[in-house]
């Protein structure tokens, strides 16, 4: 019998704080390929306007760089798809742990038992304005007994389970939508970022043992948890890259660019004596002479090295808040583009005393080897996540806060306006 294959078509679209990335991928379907085959089939990619640390600022500015984007990866493509995954790093991010409970009316367990379980566990979720993205089960319980893996056809009188929910603030995910339907696109599905790029750069191993994964943006740093092969965790902190250039920025007197450049070229956690006297040279803002002026690497570790600590305590301070950080191991997986900052593993590994690596997402094929490395992290992981299908993706229409589409809520102000 032929080996018959099927071929389907979605777009990614990631909004971050230094970069936009907009993405169409082919996903190969075939009764020998245990996981969907992945090819970039166009990319675009701009720098960030009107976005900080994750959030819409400027509607205007922000439109035009994802118009200009999708526009790029669909030529790129020679196909118009209109239909996008988005990552979501907005919305203050967070985790909310309970346990739902049902009476299993006919006696054996059924799908419809795990709806409205579900159902129970979405309506405690979704209170004070802030929208579920994603809810998954961390456990069931049988009449009282758990380590249940799927309760299916199983005599009980009682259900329930541990749910792990991720929320986020209403209003930013409405500006989020706000601005896809101003560039004629439609949301496919909302996914935390976090959870995108732990499953690009973590592996399956490692999520069974249990793992948590920083992910450091360039303003955010977001944290994903995993237990027993679960999603079990997140966390979300205002603080990235970008932070450590304005530092620089500030200290040196330098212009913004320049600031980035010196990070990327000489930044370092590393202490090393030839550091006292390898010099640097940089131009200062505003002076009108075109002498340049000279630090060392040295001092710009001395830089570096108290915002890195001061981000790495506000990581420490969620993790110890959250229940799920007691049961996700000792390794910790790196990523983002921050995260190759030289020395920057060896560094969490003395903050933490654990295992630490920088995760690599599997390049997608197609995929310049140029523009891959961590920085395409959550990319990757919107790829693996939409090839899988709809089951782990929130949709707009399912989501009560976000039902309406950008023309309704528009018909909703003008009724209520006038």
């Amino acid at each position: 019998m032929a080996d018959r294959r099927t071929y389907r078509t979605f777009g990614l679209l990631d909004i971050g704080t230094s970069k936009t990335v907009a993405a169409v991928m082919v996903a190969e379907h075939g009764p020998s390929l245990s996981e969907p085959s992945l090819r970039l089939a166009g990319l675009g990619l701009q720098r960030s306007r009107g976005v900080k640390a994750g959030v819409l600022t400027d509607l205007d500015e922000a439109e035009s760089v994802v118009r200009s984007v999708l526009a790029q990866a669909e030529r790129a493509a020679g196909v118009s798809v209109g239909n996008y995954t988005v990552s979501v790093a907005a919305g203050r991010l967070a985790s909310a742990h309970c346990t739902a409970r049902i009476d299993v009316e006919t006696g054996r367990v059924t799908q419809d038992d795990l709806q409205r379980l579900m159902a129970a566990g979405e309506s405690y979720a979704e209170r004070d304005g802030r929208t579920l993205l994603h809810l998954n089960r961390l456990g069931y319980e049988l009449d009282g007994v758990g380590g249940v893996r799927d309760p299916i056809g199983f005599s009980a009188r009682r259900l329930a389970a541990g749910l792990h929910a991720v929320t986020a603030d209403e209003g930013p995910l409405r500006n989020l939508l706000v601005l896809i339907d101003r560039c004629y696109a439609e949301c496919d599905g909302l996914v935390a970022s976090p959870y995108a790029s732990a499953l690009a750069v973590t592996t399956e191993e490692e999520r069974q043992f249990g793992v948590t994964c920083i992910d450091f943006g360039a303003g955010t740093t977001t944290v994903a948890l995993f237990a027993d092969g679960v999603f079990a965790g997140v966390e979300a902190i205002p603080v990235g890259g970008q932070h450590l250039t304005y530092d620089i920025a500030r200290a040196l007197q330098t212009p913004l660019a320049e600031a980035e450049r010196i990070k990327t070229l000489y930044g370092t956690l590393l202490n090393a004596q030839s550091d006292e006297h390898e010099s640097i040279s940089y131009p200062v803002a505003g002076e009108e002479d075109e002498g340049s002026f000279e630090t060392t690497k040295a001092r710009l570790t001395a830089i570096i090295r108290p915002r890195v600590q001061q981000l790495l305590g506000l990581v420490r301070e969620r993790l110890a808040l959250n229940a799920a950080a007691r049961f996700a191991g000792d390794k910790i997986v790196l990523t983002g583009g921050a995260s190759q900052l030289l020395g920057l593993s060896e560094f969490v590994a003395n903050e933490f005393g654990r295992h630490v690596r920088v995760g690599r997402p599997q390049d997608l094929v197609g995929l310049n080897a140029s523009l891959g490395g961590p920085q395409l992290a959550t990319l990757s992981g919107l790829a693996i996540l939409s090839a899988r299908g709809s089951n782990e993706l929130s949709t707009p229409s399912q989501r009560k806060g976000l039902k309406q589409g950008y023309l309704g809520r528009v018909g909703t102000w003008l009724k209520h306006a006038f």
